[in-house]
């Protein structure tokens, strides 16, 4: 120990301290080497209860050969220089995954950064934008979403994330053009995003429940849902205690496209009748007539009266469009009355896109009520797809859909690791 002019206190730096700076556990380093250009490059080797074990399951096994040599792994940087850490990469023979590298303790298997660089780059993903992790980390965007996916799939091998679910909220979300879709489970109890994989069809969905076990599947006391048959029929069969909430936002939305498909064909019966200034008058009145009838602004309010003295027809299918819009914001009990109003309504309306809805609000009245009775909706499903659609924007858009998957689980899962040393 040497003590400075200013009697500060300065002490020489032992080896083992390098294992603590680049975040490396059960590692013995051997040496410290520093290149001309200020790389550094620190030679270490497992301990010895590291040693020969298969990276997939953590058996210890036999060796079966030394592989291609001493590899490196970037570590994470010292101040403005690369990092690496290198080591011998032999393989073992593991009786149930054959020959595979040899696990080492400061890297994941088939990565070529330490785990700690890793895990930063995944905290960066999750909390700042492309440019800042490709300009900080000095990777490129594609490396990001490669280790986003070997963090998220250790972690989720670390986290049940099935445990205790009881109310699940399932929805897609178009994730890059040409139909790409995921569907997406939430969690309505945690808010948190359970599961998601590419495709929007009824495999899709049985292939989440047989994750989730039969057992786990009679758990289920409420699933939120719109009415498309890929999800509700499955949901059915396998879980046998779940009951299917209709999401009140598609059957107001299947209101609006009813009303928005009167208002187009009265628009083309006075186009072809040669009345410009109807056509043009209805062409116009589009967003008056989706709009909620508390937000219009005076100028929409005249609009709206002049509907109802020119065109009854339409203004009846505004009418209904906004009584079945106000259903849904009255208690339970008052709204199981006033929807069955509304079907008669309906049903006796002389508009046939209504009476087309009304037919499916029937066939689907239990589920429809079950959202009434339980209070329960896609909104915190909706909010998850918002969230997962800025992380593509911040992302300017993802080749892979395992990449999205990895950085939503990671973001919205609750599976972010913390930052090295935190």
């Amino acid at each position: 120990m040497k003590v400075s002019g200013r009697g500060v206190r300065n002490r020489s730096v032992g080896i083992r301290a390098w294992v603590r700076w680049l975040g490396l556990e059960k590692t013995v380093v051997e040496a410290v080497d520093a290149a001309e250009d200020g790389q550094v490059v620190v030679s270490v080797r497992p301990r010895y209860s590291q040693r020969d074990r298969c990276p997939h399951c953590r058996r210890r096994c036999p060796g079966y050969d030394l592989g291609d040599g001493r590899r490196r792994w970037r570590a994470l940087d010292l101040g403005t220089k690369f990092a690496y850490v290198e080591a011998d990469a032999p393989r073992v023979e593991c009786k149930r995954h054959g020959v595979v590298v040899a696990a080492v303790p400061w890297a994941r298997h088939d990565a070529g950064f330490t785990r700690a660089f890793e895990d930063q780059c995944a905290w960066l993903a999750v909390n700042t934008s492309k440019t800042a992790i490709c300009a900080l980390m000095r990777i490129a965007w594609r490396t990001v979403g490669r280790i986003c996916e070997r963090v998220s799939a250790e972690a989720k091998g670390k986290v049940d994330l099935f445990a205790g679910l009881q109310r699940l909220g399932f929805d897609e979300i178009s994730i890059r053009k040409g139909q790409r879709y995921l569907t997406v489970v939430v969690d309505h109890h945690t808010g948190r995003l359970v599961w998601a994989h590419a495709g929007r069809d009824r495999k899709t969905v049985e292939k989440f429940l047989d994750l989730l076990g039969k057992e786990r599947c009679e758990q289920i006391q409420l699933v939120s849902c719109d009415d498309a048959e890929w999800i509700t029929r499955p949901v059915s069969e396998r879980c046998p205690n779940a009951v299917i909430c209709l999401d009140p936002f598609h059957i107001v939305k299947a209101a609006t496209d009813a009303l928005d498909e009167i208002r187009r064909e009265i628009w083309n019966q006075a186009r072809k009748a040669g009345d410009k200034q109807l056509a043009k008058e209805l062409k116009g009145a589009r967003f008056v007539l989706w709009k909620n009838a508390g937000n219009l602004t005076d100028r929409q309010k005249l609009k709206l009266a002049s509907i109802q003295q020119t065109n009854k027809r339409l203004y009846r299918a505004y009418l209904l469009s906004q009584q079945l819009r106000q259903i849904y914001r009255v208690p339970a009990a008052d709204a199981l009355v006033l929807l069955e109003a509304w079907l008669k309504w309906a049903r006796r309306s002389r508009l046939e896109p209504f009476q087309k809805l009304a037919r499916r609000i029937t066939e689907q009245r239990e589920r429809v009520q079950a959202a009434f009775t339980n209070g329960l909706s896609n909104a915190r499903v909706e909010q998850i797809n918002t969230q997962i659609r800025l992380i593509i924007r911040r992302g300017f858009g993802y080749h892979s859909p395992d990449a999205v998957i990895a950085l939503a689980m990671l973001s919205l899962g609750g599976l972010c690791p913390p930052l090295p040393g935190r």
